[in-house]
């Protein structure tokens, strides 16, 4: 699970390399409670890039939204076994759900495939 100011790779050739989460899309708490917003694989979160190559289309500073592909904290499935990655991972998108980078590095989550991220699950390398 990532919350507000979670840090995450960037698991695409867009041209980010570290992201920051700074907001989340389509979540809310309990009125009247003190809970944290917390997201999985498969959300759409609102970043800002925090590192990126020098001579990138995405610069540092930039505020985009990306899809949460990879998460440390285990993701329960419904035939009751567990996923978990090594690191934190988004994938940089477009208002419309496409990556905007050409390549994916590393492994995705098969959640994707459920929440109708096909273009990402199509360019992974990996599907676990």
């Amino acid at each position: 699970m990532l919350q507000k100011e979670s840090r995450l790779d960037v698991a695409d050739n867009s041209g980010a390399k570290v992201a920051m989460v700074i907001g989340t899309k389509g979540m809310s708490t309990a009125r009247g409670k003190f809970t944290r917003i917390a997201v999985g694989v498969g959300d759409r979160v609102t970043c800002t890039v925090k590192k990126a190559l020098p001579n990138a289309d995405i610069k540092a500073g930039d505020k985009v939204q990306a899809v949460i592909v990879r998460t440390k904290y285990p993701t329960r499935r419904a035939d009751g076994s567990y996923v978990r990655f090594d690191s934190n991972a988004c994938v940089i998108v477009d208002a419309d759900g496409n990556p905007k980078g050409t390549r994916i590095f590393g492994a995705v989550a098969r959640e994707l495939r459920e929440k109708n991220y096909m273009k990402i699950v199509s360019l992974a390398t990996e599907v676990v």
